[in-house]
């Protein structure tokens, strides 16, 4: 397995670790890297906006054709009072 170092962690972090990682029951390492794996299996595409999201899904099931009306004329507005 490969080691990391992570540097400049701010002190609060550090310290919100240490106390999950105690409620937890186990080590700082063991709790950051449960953070780490988990974080990474819940977001494949973290890194997309949902709009490319959408986009993708769509793409996965095959499209979707949506109808698309002809356009009307617009009625004139009434601005007699």
């Amino acid at each position: 397995m490969a080691a990391i170092t992570i540097r400049q962690l701010p002190e609060e972090a550090k310290q919100r670790l240490r106390m999950r990682a105690a409620a937890h029951g186990r080590s700082m390492e063991a709790e950051a890297r449960g953070i780490l794996l988990a974080a990474l299996e819940s977001t494949g595409k973290a890194d997309l906006n949902w709009v490319e999201q959408l986009v993708a899904v769509g793409y996965e099931v095959g499209g979707v054709d949506l109808p698309v009306p002809e356009d009307e004329p617009a009625t004139a507005a009434d601005l007699r009072s």
